[in-house]
């Protein structure tokens, strides 16, 4: 309180607070804003002020290491959502379900146009905002479900900043090349049974290579494209597996997404290797779900090359101090070698039993089952 200001050290006028211990790894503090001398405190800065107090506290006792606000992280359900959706019966909280659907467009479509019209193919509602200058310029977009409305029966939007800081959209088009015209229907061509497993094996190759060369010192290059493109090819393999629904893969995607997020104004430039990182994303996207032995085997060697790649990004968000994200990376690395050796990521509905994949050369020739 005295390092934010409004209680200074043996200042017996200062405001009265109080502190409650509601479980052993945190505190709340209340305080009132009107001193004893009748002065009204307005507090500056306080949040940036507590933050930093509360890293000199874990510093100097040797406390949990919490790292400081990186702004990369996206708005959580606010209790009237949760309430709205426990009693309407949903087994998604909207804002949850909008996000997956937009990740999962962007990370899908090769353009605006494409991912707008992948939206609206899911049932899910899109309006666009134009400018004022130029009514034909489009400057944002915001998205909504039927029969999810208002008390007065007005829909309820959310632009893509409401969703996650990498969804607005000139975030968005910064993944996509310069491309204008109708959507190309990439989504709705269905791939051969048979090339399935080879666009998971081409995609595990590539990404061993990433990984390789997944740079620790930023000062040669900027990998944060690369590493969102890795993002999306996770994103779209969960899709593979386990549709819509959801499932253990799906929350390690959105675990992972946390670690691959650039901090607050940060330009991420688009690169080569990220580029054909990308298209190898959309060929997940277009080979469908998992329908075999061998498709399941190849996803599964994919998956256990994410969790190598989530290891050295760890490494990476280390050394750039960026403790949060670098916590988030090595949970989800272990997430997936989970699901990678005990093919946990299966569809509930599915009674195949969980297939291992000892090795690339292995998952390519058989398929073991266990």
């Amino acid at each position: 309180m005295a390092a934010v200001g409004i209680a200074p050290h043996n200042d017996p006028d200062a405001v009265r607070w109080v502190a409650i211990r509601h479980a052993e790894e945190h505190i709340h503090i209340v305080a009132t804003l009107v001193r004893q001398d009748g002065a009204t405190v307005w507090a500056w800065n306080e949040r940036l002020k507590a933050q930093a107090a509360a890293r000199d506290l874990e510093e100097r006792y040797g406390l949990y290491k919490v790292g400081p606000s990186d702004r990369t992280s996206h708005r959580r359900p606010g209790a009237a959502e949760r309430n709205k959706s426990e009693r309407q019966g949903l087994s998604v909280i909207p804002r949850d379900r909008l996000r997956h659907e937009v990740r999962g467009a962007a990370a899908a479509a090769v353009s605006e146009a494409e991912f707008f019209a992948a939206l609206r193919a899911a049932g899910v509602l899109v309006r666009l905002r134009h400018s004022n200058a130029d009514p034909d310029e489009v400057t944002g977009y915001a998205v909504g479900l039927p029969g999810h409305h208002t008390a007065t029966g007005d829909t309820v939007w959310y632009s893509g900043g409401r969703l996650a800081p990498d969804l607005t959209l000139p975030r968005l088009r910064g993944r996509w090349p310069d491309v204008t015209g109708p959507p190309s229907g990439i989504r709705r061509r269905t791939m051969p049974a048979g090339r399935r497993a080879d666009a998971f094996l081409r995609a595990a190759s590539a990404l061993r290579h990433a990984t390789e060369k997944l740079p620790i010192d930023e000062a040669t290059e900027d990998p944060s494209a690369l590493i969102q493109s890795v993002g999306d090819i996770l994103t779209l393999t969960a899709r593979a597996f386990e549709g819509r629904n959801g499932g253990p893969l799906t929350e390690a995607a959105e675990a992972f997404d946390r670690a691959v997020r650039e901090p607050y104004r940060h330009r991420t430039r688009r690169s080569r290797p990220a580029d054909d990182l990308r298209s190898l994303s959309r060929l997940i996207a277009v080979a469908g779900r998992i329908t075999g032995d061998r498709d399941t085997a190849a996803a599964l060697h994919l998956v256990l090359q994410l969790s190598r790649f989530a290891d050295s990004l760890a490494d990476l968000r280390e050394a750039q101090q960026r403790l949060h994200q670098a916590r988030t990376a090595r949970q989800t690395a272990q997430q997936l070698r989970t699901i990678a050796t005990t093919g946990t990521a299966l569809s509930p509905a599915d009674e195949r039993a969980p297939l291992q994949v000892p090795d690339p050369g292995a998952s390519a020739r058989r398929t073991h089952v266990t």
